[in-house]
């Protein structure tokens, strides 16, 4: 792999963050907690915030920035794209949504794309193509899994399985019940008449780096079959090679008896698709993949051709790269790691969980960790702080889970360094 960033960008003297924060607090809607930095510019998987501090960069943006920050192909291929189009509406035809899509179906399987701006619409992309299914047939119910998370929009919210997104955005819209995660017999018992589809993520994330088991998954598949319903993948956060496979279901299932026959109906993706530009779609599979004719769903900015130039671009560099061969080789190293911090420090940490470069650390509960002092913040958030302050990003997943999400192109020597910041913040702790 080569050297894309071989000397540091120069740091920015004068600290702005006050004058920063106040921007935001004077003109931001305050719909997010945010962390107490103010970044200015990034290099690879480095970011440096408007003081000059360096930060290594572990949570990839949640899972977006799949080849670093400023990735000088990617920069190219917005700069030559811009120079022809940006934008014709989708009015039109244009070959790099085109490429895009081929590029799709030949990861998966004969079917066909739908271009949209972000993980959330190209869920509720899903939930259309199952009620259309369901439509002459009444059949409109989706059953989601408990501790899932499926976007922001009120049809996100009320799939999500999670009643803290619920919460203040009452009524919610009907169609959804949640049952447990990995929990076969909890599907096949909340089937009703009004049941169309099942969705899943192939590994929760927001829900605590949880992968979908073998069973569960050859399961669903014959319960989808015999029900006639839709098996639908929320892969936003856990696909485009985060797993070491192009769908973190590849990866489950590798080497399971009838694994080769496992296909879902539907797939959501976007995060690392674009690599930090916005994209997001959805992959339909024969026969539904004209489920979805004109008029029936549209979008204004889904697959520009300047969004589609620069996942084309991203695809590229992976496969040129062998990225997805990285991200298993050294996932596993990382996973190893996170383990042995768990042996080493059981009374903060309980090990690692998840695949490839979406990897989740487990912390004790707050109460048992007496470092963990602020009664009102979550386990995960007070550790991200520490973290902060030791130069090292990652991201929280729930109260007591931080999340891994690096760029694919992490070299081996930049995961040392993660882990030695975090042991020794681990250790400080303990």
């Amino acid at each position: 792999m080569k050297e894309l960033f071989p000397t540091s960008p120069a740091p920015i003297v004068h600290n702005q963050f006050n004058e920063v924060r106040e921007l935001f607090s004077r003109y931001v809607v305050p719909s997010y907690g945010r962390f107490e930095i103010a970044l200015s510019h990034g290099a690879g998987s480095y970011v440096w915030d408007v003081s000059g501090k360096r930060y290594l960069d572990l949570g990839g943006g949640i899972a977006v920035t799949s080849l670093g920050h400023a990735n000088p192909e990617i920069t190219e291929a917005l700069i030559e794209q811009s120079r022809r189009l940006v934008h014709v509406s989708n009015l039109y035809f244009q070959g790099p949504q085109g490429r895009l899509a081929q590029q799709i179906v030949r990861h998966l399987a004969p079917g066909k794309v739908f271009f949209c701006n972000s993980g959330a619409e190209a869920n509720e992309g899903l939930y259309k193509v199952a009620r259309k299914f369901g439509h002459d047939e009444g059949r409109f119910e989706i059953l989601t899994a408990i501790n899932s998370f499926h976007g922001r929009t009120l049809g996100g919210i009320a799939a999500t399985g999670q009643e803290k997104v619920k919460k203040g955005f009452e009524p919610i819209v009907p169609g959804f019940r949640h049952v447990p995660f990995n929990d076969l017999d909890a599907v096949k018992a909340a089937i009703s008449p009004a049941t169309v589809a099942v969705l899943i993520e192939g590994i929760q994330g927001e829900g605590g780096i949880t992968p979908a088991s073998v069973e569960y998954l050859l399961g669903l598949r014959k319960l989808c079959d015999e029900h006639r319903l839709l098996l639908l993948m929320d892969a936003v956060q856990c696909g485009h090679f985060r797993s070491g496979r192009f769908q973190s279901f590849q990866r489950i299932l590798e080497g399971a008896p009838d694994a080769s026959a496992f296909l879902p109906d539907g797939i959501s993706m976007a995060k690392s698709l674009g690599g930090g530009f916005p994209i997001g779609a959805f992959w339909l599979r024969e026969p539904f993949q004209d489920l979805l004719g004109p008029g029936s769903h549209g979008t204004t900015f889904g697959g520009t051709p300047l969004g589609c130039a620069v996942a084309n671009k991203v695809f590229e560099v992976i496969e040129r790269d062998g990225l997805a061969g990285h991200v298993r080789a050294l996932g596993d190293w990382l996973k190893t790691e996170l383990n042995r911090l768990g042996e080493t420090y059981p009374g903060v940490v309980r090990g690692g969980r998840g695949l490839g470069f979406m990897l989740g650390l487990e912390l004790q509960p707050k109460e048992a960790v007496k470092a963990f002092r602020d009664v009102d913040r979550p386990a995960s958030m007070q550790l991200c702080d520490r973290l902060h302050d030791a130069g090292l990003l990652l991201i929280p997943s729930g109260t007591q889970i931080v999340r891994l999400l690096p760029a694919f192109n992490l070299s081996r020597a930049q995961a040392e360094e993660g882990v030695s910041i975090l042991a020794s913040v681990i250790r400080s702790l303990a």
